[in-house]
């Protein structure tokens, strides 16, 4: 008779430093008590992650897998192995949501492929959270990553997002390396028309939460510190 095969869990991870139990439900410490293997993008910090929502958990017994931008494609059947054979698996962002801005997706669509039952756990995830307190449009937004570096080539897109947000009336999110966040905010209220609208939601769910709506041409006058900080940007023109 076949094993059963094992179900592949999507865990969430806090967005900050913050107690995992202030944002994260307590089914999401479930299972990771009941979860010996996991596919993570970095293992020191998922450990750290598992100590904090699990402290009796034994780290020894812990068998992780890394999925990140240096993991070979080759690989990745073999992080679904002990599935095939009956155990459980699970799938831990760094941040947030797998899958969402995150390497997941090509492990989840793996396991679809496979057979494998996918179950999404409930956990804060930045993009939404900021469309939500935005006050933009939530019945139509994209996500879209991160803008090109180059400075010429940014403003050109910068335009398109705008173009594309008053053509179809629909959002437009986008991050930024933490770093330059100060940099995006100026770019936005410096090529942006006046009007626009731009929302900044930075450090989501941590003690020092900001999140603002205002025009282009107000950010201008009312810039705020972003340095270093988690942040969300989404722009719409109407």
């Amino acid at each position: 008779m076949a094993t059963a095969h094992g179900t592949l869990y999507l865990i969430p991870t806090t967005l900050g430093d913050n107690a995992p139990l202030e944002v994260l439900p307590i089914s999401v410490k479930k299972i990771i008590e009941q979860t010996d293997v996991f596919i993570v993008e970095n293992e020191k910090t998922a450990r750290r992650f598992i100590k904090k929502i699990s402290s009796g958990k034994s780290q020894s017994d812990l068998q992780m897998f890394h999925l990140n931008k240096f993991t070979n494609p080759i690989e990745l059947p073999e992080f679904l192995a002990p599935c095939l054979k009956g155990i459980n698996v699970g799938l831990l962002s760094e941040a947030g949501c797998p899958g969402v801005a995150d390497p997941g997706a090509d492990i989840i669509k793996l396991a679809h492929e496979k057979g494998i039952k996918v179950v999404p756990l409930v956990g804060p995830s930045s993009i939404l959270m900021a469309i939500m307190s935005s006050g933009l449009n939530g019945q139509n937004f994209a996500f879209n990553g991160y803008l090109p570096i180059d400075k010429d080539e940014r403003r050109k897109e910068i335009k398109r997002l705008e173009r594309l947000s008053f053509d179809y009336n629909q959002s437009q999110l986008f991050i930024e390396t933490p770093y330059r966040n100060n940099k995006m905010l100026e770019d936005l209220s410096n090529i942006l028309s006046g009007t626009t609208q731009v929302c900044v939601a930075c450090d989501i769910t941590l003690p020092t939460e900001y999140i603002k709506t205002m025009s282009a041409i107000d950010w201008k006058k009312n810039m705020v510190d972003l340095h270093k900080r988690p942040t969300v940007f989404i722009i719409h023109k109407s």
